[in-house]
């Protein structure tokens, strides 16, 4: 990462993007070799690339199911891009540099200020290296609760089963590896009713959606939640609001047939997957309507700013609930936690959302056009491709090539992050200083 050269030509928005593209490509390239497939034929490079954003994005969306279709090179390359793209590119170089005693350049730092979403550069560094051990620690202890189970279902090849899933359900990648054993495009279906293993999984994806700042937090100051940022806290709040929540609701609306110990494992686990791993215990496609408009709403919102998921996040929509309640009681600022929210904060939220929902409907509309399908799964498998999820009612194997072109765009601006995007395209150093006459205009 040469800092100099990049430092006259390119914003650091524009080189965390560009990095994501380098190791897209590169991984694309790799996936392409005979090793990387099991039958040890090329594999097309419009399906290669696919797998490559998915796996760099984290979202899991699949044209071939990955346990029957690649070889274990294959599998170890998706699981090696998957790893990067959870910690982030930037992330990942700025630690080499750190292990190898070289110095951090101040525009390096930067571009770790915008990756792990901090709002100080300050310990910038210090913080990289924290996150790694904790994101190795924890793989490393959901593996070996994971492996007993894996080991008795699958032998010793459950020791790899494992490990894949356990870095897959952290970095809330959604990609697994039990299509030989359970029959392709089956996730953890059959694990439905395993405590074990749907329980490690759903901690590990809502640790590793609830970002990096919060977990500096719960390891400095514990239990004296007073202690924590007003983020922090904001974000622990709204993941337990949308945990618990979708979780009755479910329990209440969908899995009646199934006993109560595996209905409330189901119930649970389908809560938590859509913010934003892409794992399911149960067949999408038997969800009612409500059911599914639920997941996609949860797909949306996705995970917390500075994590290993995407979506809008649940600051964003913190915020904007924040801004709503402030409207209705008439007061002049939104706050959360007894502090008053920053105008820009409010704004880029509602962007934001309208971003993420514009280019949703717009892609499920051509996709259903150019593929003759129902907007509503269409709708389904493009926010799922935003939000970074994977989640997917069985579409995105049967669509063709420009439909997964729309895929990929919208699974590759979903982990670079839609403000990044817009900062990166739209430089600053022409910002609009003057400001017009205010004119009053009426709303609702």
């Amino acid at each position: 990462m040469n800092s100099q050269f990049f430092g006259n030509k390119l914003s650091s928005f524009q080189i965390i993007i560009i990095g994501f593209l380098s190791v897209i490509l590169a991984g694309a390239l790799l996936l392409m070799l005979p090793i990387s497939s099991a039958s040890g034929a090329v594999t097309p490079f419009k399906d290669a690339l696919f797998t490559s954003t998915s796996a760099v994005c984290v979202t899991g969306l699949v044209v071939y199911d990955t346990a029957t279709y690649w070889s274990l090179f294959g599998q170890a390359i998706i699981l090696i891009l998957i790893q990067l793209g959870g910690l982030g590119i930037i992330s990942v170089i700025a630690f080499v540099a750190t292990i190898s005693g070289r110095r951090i350049s101040l525009l390096e730092r930067s571009m770790l200020q915008d990756t792990l979403s901090t709002h100080q550069i300050g310990g910038i560094v210090k913080l990289v290296s924290f996150v790694f051990k904790v994101v190795f620690a924890a793989e490393l202890i959901g593996a070996l609760i994971m492996m007993p189970v894996f080991i008795q279902y699958n032998g010793v090849s459950g020791i790899w089963l494992s490990i894949f899933h356990s870095v897959s359900a952290l970095c809330n990648a959604g990609f697994d590896i039990m299509g030989s054993r359970t029959g392709p495009f089956s996730s953890l279906t059959f694990f439905a009713d395993n405590p074990v293993i749907v329980l490690t999984i759903c901690f590990l994806i809502v640790f590793g959606g609830i970002g990096f700042l919060t977990w500096d937090d719960i390891v400095t100051h514990r239990q004296h939640l007073h202690k924590y940022r007003m983020q922090s806290k904001v974000i622990l709040v709204t993941t337990f609001i949308l945990i618990v929540v979708p979780a009755v609701t479910l329990f209440f609306g969908e899995f009646g047939d199934h006993p109560f110990g595996e209905r409330v494992l189901l119930s649970l686990f389908q809560s938590v997957t859509p913010r934003t791993a892409g794992f399911n215990t149960a067949d999408l496609s038997l969800l009612s309507g409500p059911g599914r408009s639920l997941t996609i709403i949860l797909m949306l919102i996705g995970g917390s700013p500075g994590s290993t998921a995407g979506g809008i996040k649940t600051t964003s929509i913190a915020v904007m609930f924040s801004n709503a309640r402030a409207v209705f009681l008439r007061k002049k600022s939104a706050t959360l936690f007894s502090r008053r929210l920053e105008e820009i904060a409010i704004r880029n939220a509602f962007t934001l959302l309208m971003l993420y929902v514009f280019l949703s409907i717009t892609g499920a509309a051509l996709i259903s056009m150019m593929d003759h399908q129902p907007m509503g799964a269409c709708l389904f498998e493009t926010v799922s491709a935003i939000g970074t999820v994977g989640l997917s009612l069985g579409l995105t194997p049967h669509l063709g090539a420009l439909s997964h072109v729309i895929l990929i765009l919208l699974m590759f601006l979903g982990r670079v992050g839609g403000m990044t995007m817009m900062y990166a395209a739209l430089s600053t150093r022409n910002a609009e200083v003057s400001q017009f006459p205010v004119e009053k205009i009426t709303v609702g």
